[in-house]
């Protein structure tokens, strides 16, 4: 009875491995037509967010070719731009630095097998940068060098005294002769 029971168990922990090995059902795979959700990273740049439009998960199994053109007002204009992904996070595309500051209506597209469109506007701005920090009043002007002289004063001092201990404890005395 016991040898059945251990037989099933080990049979059953060496089917468990195999089970990883068994393809993936056709309803897990994506594919089809996309949903684009642009907008302006805060300064001069734009993002897209890739969705499958069948299912709402973000695109993460292939790189995808999205390609921007956008209009200013005024007539400027910028594209094609291929989108590169981004480290954001699965689905994020981002073009980096294209506009320059001002309203933009942007166009994102996706070719085929993964149609996709977005269309949107924008305000760029100059990218801005943070403060410097403010200086630490408990820090003078030599930036703290003066520690690195009191470290090694302290260091050549304890040197000092284990020479001078060593060289007495090797010079001979007259009570020992």
């Amino acid at each position: 009875m016991a040898r059945r029971l251990v037989g099933r168990i080990l049979a059953a922990l060496a089917v468990v491995p195999l089970l990883a090995l068994w393809p993936a059902a056709p309803a897990a795979a994506h594919g089809g037509p996309l949903v684009l959700d642009a907008a302006g990273d805060g300064a001069s740049g734009v993002t897209v967010r890739a969705t499958y439009k069948k299912d709402g998960h973000p695109v993460d199994d292939q790189v995808l070719r999205l390609v921007l053109n956008a209009t200013a007002d005024g007539g400027r204009k910028v594209g094609p731009v291929q989108l590169n992904p981004s480290n954001e996070g699965q689905g994020f595309y981002t073009t980096g630095a294209v506009l320059t500051p001002g309203k933009w209506t942007i166009t994102v597209t996706s070719p085929e097998p993964n149609p996709g469109k977005a269309e949107v506007t924008v305000e760029a701005r100059v990218a801005q940068t943070a403060p410097p920090p403010e200086a630490d009043p408990s820090q003078d002007a030599s930036g703290g060098a003066w520690r690195w002289w009191v470290a090694g004063g302290a260091v050549l001092l304890g040197l000092l005294i284990a020479l001078v201990l060593f060289s007495r404890q090797r010079t001979p005395t007259a009570s020992a002769r």
